[in-house]
Parts: C-alpha cells; sequence; structure tokens
C-alpha cells in the first residue's frame, strides 16, 4: 500500500442513515470537494443547498429498477478502483473519461434492523445492498487511494485530517479499509444466517458470524489477555442491550456473569418477584418471593459467602429498601427491568457498582444461536430455548409428588438449566437450598450442594438445613443410583430428572425404597 497522503477532491455519498451527514457534507464543500450522490442522500444535500453532481451525471445512465441499478457502472468502480500511480491505469482512466474518486461514505441499507424490526421475507430482501457494499469493497482495496467510510465516525476522522494538514494520511487510510472488510463481512453474515434460517438449514456449507464493537475491553478473564464486546444487534434484554446508569465500565467477567444472570431470570418470568445472584456464571442462590426485598433476602442466605462480589438480576424495578440491602454487601453488578428514583439515590452513592437497566425479560422460549470456539473451528447450536411444564412431567414412582413438591421441582429444574453440568440444585418452598455445579461426577454436585446448605444453616442459624423436606433437580440422568440417594440423605423428598439411562429402573426402585417421588422429564440441560 502506498504510503502518500491522500488529497480529497471527489467524494462519492451514497448514506440511509443520514445523521450528521448535512454538516459533515459542508465541511467537505469548504474543502473544495466535489460531492458525487445517489437518491435520497442527493436530494437532502440539495435541499440543504449544496451543489451535488447525480451519480446518474457520473455515469450517463439514470438509476433504473427502482434504484436497485444506479452504482453498478465502470465510471463508479474504475474511479474507485485505479491505481493512481499505475501510467496504465491513468491512460485508461483518461481515455475512458473515469475521474478520481478520493472518498466514499456508504452505510449500506439498514438490513439487521430491518429484519430485527419483524418485518417480512420480500422487505427483508430490498433491505439487502448491493452496491453500497460492491463499492466500499473496491475502495477499501484501493486503500491507499481512497478514504472510506462506512459510518460517521470515519468521516469526522477523514475530515479532522484533511482540515489540520489538507491531506488523508496513510495510518488513517489503511485502518478505515481493514474496517471497511469488517463491517461489509458482518453485513454478508447477517443476511446469510437470516437466510439460512428462512429456508429452514441447520448446517450450512457456510457459516459466518458477525459483530459491531460494543466496548473495547481492559483486558479478558485475565489480565494477560486482550478482550472486546461486540454485538450483533439482536433486540433481547439483557446485558448487550441495556443501559449502564452508573458503576465503572464492564469488565469481560462482568459482561460474562451478568449474562448468565438475566438469561436465568428470564427463564423464572415475571409471575412472581424473582432474584438471582451469580458467581462465576453459575447461580450461587435464587428465589421466589412475595416482593423483591425478600426474593433477594432469600437468594442472598442460600450461600452469602459465594454472593461476594457477584452479580444480581431482578424481575422487578428496583426499589429503595432493595437497593439499601443489597449495598450492604459487596456487589459487582445489579441488572433489572427497572429502578426509581431513590434506588438510583442510594446506589448513587456506591460509584463503582453498576446498574444496568434493561427494557423488558428475555424470552426463555425463543430461538438463537450459541456459538463457542475450539481449536481450528467454532461449534454453534440452537439457544437452549427447552422448556417442561407440569403437563410434560411422568412421574415414575409409587409415590407421586405433592403439589408443593411439583412447584418446586419445576423452580430447580429452571434453575438447574442455567447451572454448569454436573448439576444438582436443592429447593424448597421456591428457593434454593443448594446448587452443586460443575462437578465431574453428580454424586460429588450432590454432595457439595448438601454441604453449602449446611454452611448456609450455620450462618443463619437455623435449626435445620433448608434441604429438609426440599426436591432435587438433577440437569441429567443418574446413571446410578447412588447420586439419587446422597440426595435423600440430604433430606431431598422428591427428585426430578431427563431419565434415559440404562439403569432407571434401579435407580426407580432405589426411589421407591428411600419413599420419594421422582419425575422424569425426557429432556436433559448440559450446559458446559
Amino acid at each position: 500500500m502506498s504510503g502518500a497522503p491522500v488529497t480529497l477532491r471527489r467524494a462519492l455519498i451514497s448514506v440511509s442513515d443520514k445523521t450528521g451527514l448535512i454538516e459533515q457534507a459542508k465541511r467537505l464543500a469548504a474543502l473544495g470537494v466535489e460531492l458525487v450522490s445517489t437518491g435520497g442522500t442527493s436530494k437532502a444535500l440539495k435541499d440543504a443547498g449544496l451543489t451535488v453532481k447525480d451519480v446518474a451525471d457520473l455515469t450517463g445512465f439514470p438509476e433504473m429498477m427502482d434504484g436497485r441499478v444506479k452504482t453498478l457502472h465502470p465510471a463508479v468502480h474504475g474511479g474507485l478502483l485505479y491505481l493512481r500511480d499505475n501510467p496504465s491505469h491513468v491512460k485508461d482512466a483518461a481515455d475512458h473519461g473515469i475521474g478520481a474518486i478520493d472518498l466514499i461514505y456508504v452505510n449500506l441499507y439498514p438490513f439487521e434492523a430491518t429484519v430485527a424490526s419483524g418485518a417480512d421475507f420480500e422487505t427483508c430482501i430490498e433491505n439487502i445492498d448491493i452496491g453500497g457494499p460492491a463499492m466500499l469493497r473496491a475502495a477499501a482495496k484501493n486503500g491507499a487511494f481512497v478514504a472510506v467510510c462506512t459510518d460517521g465516525g470515519d468521516v469526522d476522522a477523514v475530515l479532522a485530517e484533511a482540515e489540520e494538514t489538507g491531506a488523508v494520511q496513510p495510518a488513517l487510510l489503511r485502518r478505515l479499509a481493514a474496517k471497511t472488510y469488517a463491517r461489509t463481512a458482518a453485513y454478508d453474515a447477517a443476511i446469510s444466517g437470516w437466510y439460512a434460517n428462512q429456508i429452514g438449514e441447520d448446517a450450512s456449507d457456510w457459516a459466518a458470524i458477525g459483530g459491531r464493537l460494543q466496548q473495547s475491553l481492559r483486558y479478558g478473564e485475565n489480565p494477560h489477555q486482550k478482550a472486546a464486546f461486540y454485538v450483533t444487534g439482536e433486540k433481547r434484554p439483557g446485558v448487550a442491550t441495556a443501559r449502564q446508569l452508573q458503576g465503572k465500565e464492564l469488565s469481560y467477567n462482568n459482561i460474562n456473569d451478568t449474562d448468565a444472570a438475566y438469561e436465568l431470570i428470564g427463564e423464572l418470568g415475571s409471575e412472581k418477584p424473582a432474584v438471582a445472584i451469580i458467581k462465576h456464571a453459575n447461580p450461587c442462590g435464587v428465589a421466589l418471593g412475595a416482593n423483591i426485598i425478600e426474593a433477594y433476602k432469600a437468594a442472598l442466605a442460600c450461600d452469602p459467602t459465594s454472593a461476594f462480589g457477584g452479580i444480581v438480576a431482578l424481575n422487578r424495578p428496583l426499589d429503595e429498601e432493595t437497593a439499601k440491602v443489597i449495598t450492604e454487601i459487596f456487589t459487582e453488578v445489579v441488572i433489572a427491568p427497572g429502578a426509581d428514583a431513590a434506588a438510583e439515590a442510594i446506589f448513587a452513592t456506591k460509584k463503582n457498582l453498576r446498574l444496568l437497566i434493561t427494557d423488558g425479560l428475555p424470552d426463555p422460549a425463543a430461538q438463537g444461536i450459541f456459538a463457542k470456539t475450539v481449536a481450528g473451528g467454532f461449534l454453534l447450536q440452537d439457544r437452549d430455548a427447552g422448556r417442561i411444564h407440569l403437563d410434560d412431567l411422568e412421574v415414575v414412582t409409587r409415590r407421586a409428588p405433592t403439589a408443593q413438591e411439583l412447584e418446586d421441582m419445576l423452580f430447580a429444574w429452571r434453575v438447574a438449566k442455567h447451572v454448569k453440568s454436573n448439576t444438582i440444585v436443592y429447593a424448597k418452598d421456591g428457593v434454593t437450598a443448594g446448587i452443586g455445579a460443575g462437578q465431574m461426577s453428580r454424586i460429588d454436585s450432590a454432595r457439595i450442594a448438601a454441604r453449602k446448605a449446611q454452611d448456609a444453616q450455620e450462618t443463619a442459624g437455623w435449626a435445620d438445613p433448608r434441604t429438609k423436606g426440599c426436591v432435587a433437580a438433577s440437569d441429567a440422568f443418574f446413571p446410578f443410583a447412588d447420586g439419587l440417594l446422597q440426595a435423600a440423605s440430604a433430606g431431598a423428598t422428591a427428585v426430578i430428572q431427563p431419565g434415559g439411562s440404562i439403569r432407571d429402573e434401579e435407580v426407580i426402585a432405589a426411589a421407591d425404597e428411600a419413599g420419594l417421588a421422582m419425575v422424569f422429564t425426557g429432556m436433559r440441560h448440559f450446559r458446559h
């Protein structure tokens, strides 16, 4: 790539988002830059009193086919692509009357926003930009001689250099070219992903994932790892779409844990006030309550030690009383659908505490994509949108569960879905009693969950651990009866699990002998 600065003499502008356009165009005109434009952009510039040449005047062809064809012409692409330091290219341009285009500003049809709005197939198709990406990619290939702008920030950067030095410097030209290919790649990724979904294709021959930088992070999981946060444009309530009202900048681990917390809250829905406290992407306490402060206190009591420095997610707006209690211990992030002024004032006294406000709760049944990298590739799967309801449960023991046990089973099951495997969750009266997460054997998870319950009992001064008379949820089947018997020894009276083991009959017999009620869901929730 050439190292010479580029003086701007002609700019081609064609944008769907016209924010800041007029002021930027006036600054270009003040530098003596000739403006060339298309359709609505041209009209907006002319209405502002600027002198503009239509692309049709440049090409000698009118816009046609409802604007589908307007810039796909040698007069445009030649002006973008020819090498200014190549005599043969310069001669060809002169012979065919092709003038150089030194700056292009295209921000593409709003395809991602159109899809997010729920538009129909035909509308989405019409919002696939063809000429825009073609021009941007052509200009970026010739980025030594063309300033390529995909958003208003790019234009501002170009203008700042041109106004200060009279030209655009090579370092900025390279950065803009690199950004352009990332933008068009993300745009095409959005289109390809949407189209595959439209035709019901589960595994396309090629797959791409694109996103826009939301935040450059100080580091990743550890200080020696670089990291950044990208958003896809999916309008799912959560950490990517929330408004941060106060607190320090979110870290990599904050973002990961807050996402886990709010997805779990979404799983519990909005019927009853609910609170989840998350540490290292696992819940350490989850509770339903008559009100949000009662739910918070119950969730905290499950494992107050682990809750220190955790993430708190609520399914109700934060109120003053709850805010006071939350600030009694060190908390990293609170995320909720809202907060009243009194609660915000209390949090304002804790300047490092992050408060995120969303526009609702995530739908646990909504489809989505989950990605994970492996050496040399990546795995794609559907978001775990599996849901189990009362009618889906199969009673497999002689004793049927009581109505309260059934209610607690469904609660524990929904929590277990959001705990790293292997998982055992003990719950009673809509509150987790103990959580065993991420162990290599299921019986170890059952033991850890029981130990957590005993610790909570000692801290709170209760007569018994809350596992006495609880239910137990297992994210996958019990391969042997030992895990189930461990749950029974912790105090569980009922168990919910997927079933499907070759030893199911042994496990059922053990449950019957212990007097347990047990139901199968027919669905597992591994979470690695």
